[in-house]
């Protein structure tokens, strides 16, 4: 499975515009049938390349932060690969949280857009999607909290429950799908918001 990641990351995410699609249109209808199309891969590599940017200043600052944690010594530690695990555990830990954060505030609203719209700029607006969080933040409060709450149940199906990392995934970009597509409504009513 790791080694498909990487090819498999791009219609994955291509399904999950579809399925943001497909649950702003009829939210009772379930998640669309899984089928290879050109679509599938475009809308997949634009919303790999727009969470590759958005990650990119994290991922850039996290060898100076390990090398940091790392000069400061902070573990009493004598094996020095241990201690540059700890230091690289560290950064990752203070990186993940603002990131997380920042993916949560641009991406459901970015692609309930673009999934309506097909237009990859909508991906990019991130002024647009900034003002639609400030406007509907109760409705963006529920979707994050739904998203992180799938994410973490979907994660713990891989230890906990021994189903498995597929279902799990596949699970969590569902329900991500679902409330995201949450955010159609009230962008299309922004009176209700």
């Amino acid at each position: 499975m790791l080694l498909l990641l990487p090819i498999a990351f791009v219609p994955l995410l291509g399904y999950a515009v579809a399925a943001t699609r497909s649950a702003a249109a009829d939210p009772v209808k379930g998640p669309p049938r899984w089928a290879a199309s050109a679509r599938l891969f475009t809308d997949g590599f634009w919303v790999a390349f727009v969470v590759l940017l958005i990650a990119l200043p994290f991922a850039l600052a996290a060898s100076p932060l390990t090398s940091l944690f790392e000069n400061a010594h902070l573990w009493q530690v004598r094996d020095p690969a241990l201690s540059r695990l700890y230091a690289n555990l560290a950064a990752f830990f203070l990186l993940a949280l603002p990131w997380g954060f920042l993916m949560l505030l641009i991406i459901p609203h970015a692609t309930v857009r673009f999934a309506a719209s097909g237009r990859p700029a909508d991906l990019f607006d991130f002024p647009s999607v900034l003002r639609l969080v400030r406007r509907n933040f109760a409705t963006w409060n529920l979707v994050a909290a739904a998203i992180v709450t799938a994410w973490a149940v979907g994660l713990a199906c891989v230890g906990l429950l021994c189903v498995g990392v597929v279902p799990g995934l596949f699970y969590a970009i569902l329900v991500s799908a679902h409330a995201s597509a949450a955010l159609h409504t009230q962008d299309a009513n922004p009176a209700t918001g």
